[in-house]
């Protein structure tokens, strides 16, 4: 690991009080005008490529309502599975039943999420380097493998989600935030080329949160409840 990288894992540490899951991108000193005014349709195939992964498995079923003369009264569309969901499940059963995290399905999960918050940060203006997925270029996230049998309580998995409530609501609003802020950002980096400090520290801030929610609520790797922090 070089030396920048080592440096941005010890920031992100401290930062985030040793949290299981930490975040930290690097504030670069000058973004392209050009690649930030086309961002949205740059963006377009490593977004399909990112769907694809994160869909796969996916089953779309219709169902029908008849009434009784055999009309159609409506037609509904149900989503299920998806390899999100399907490891999601996959793990809250095997601490549950087994107090198991295999490595190869947490390695894959952690390297999921990083690959989707290279893609978030290339959508949100934070960087201008196109989302690798294999490097870790300029964002630097990192999860830490749970002791399940020892580590985590086997069933907390089924309340973290209401648990976890006041997290969604107020992650909500900051969402709306985020939106005006790179908004904000896009018009800054079209006129100086520069992304405003403090919006872009409010972006990962929020990016950072929503983080340690997934890693709490979706990935499992921590019992300890999520800091109401950026």
């Amino acid at each position: 690991m070089d030396t920048s990288t080592s440096n941005s894992s010890t920031i992100s540490s401290s930062s985030s009080g040793n949290y299981a899951a930490r975040l930290q991108i690097d504030y670069p000193d000058k973004l392209d005008r050009l690649t930030t005014f086309f961002r949205l349709i740059a963006v377009i195939p490593i977004a399909i490529i990112l769907g694809l992964i994160a869909g796969a498995g996916e089953q779309v079923h219709y169902t029908t309502y008849l009434n009784q003369a055999g009309e159609v009264v409506r037609t509904s569309r149900d989503t299920t599975g998806g390899i999100l969901g399907g490891l999601f499940a996959a793990t809250l059963l095997m601490i549950l039943f087994r107090q198991r995290y295999p490595r190869w399905w947490f390695d894959f999960a952690r390297e999921l999420t990083r690959f989707e918050a290279r893609v978030g940060a290339y959508i949100a203006l934070l960087t201008d380097k196109y989302p690798s997925t294999v490097e870790e270029q300029s964002v630097h996230l990192e999860i830490d493998y749970p002791d399940a049998k020892n580590g985590l309580n086997r069933w907390m998995p089924l309340i973290k989600w209401f648990l976890a409530i006041p997290h969604y609501i107020i992650l909500a609003f900051l969402a709306v935030g985020v939106v005006f802020a790179v908004i904000l950002a896009w018009f800054a980096i079209l006129i100086s080329g520069q992304y405003p400090k403090g919006l872009f520290d409010y972006v990962v801030g929020v990016s950072r949160w929503g983080l340690r929610v997934s890693a709490y609520v979706f990935l499992l790797v921590t019992d300890k409840y999520p800091p109401f922090s950026l």
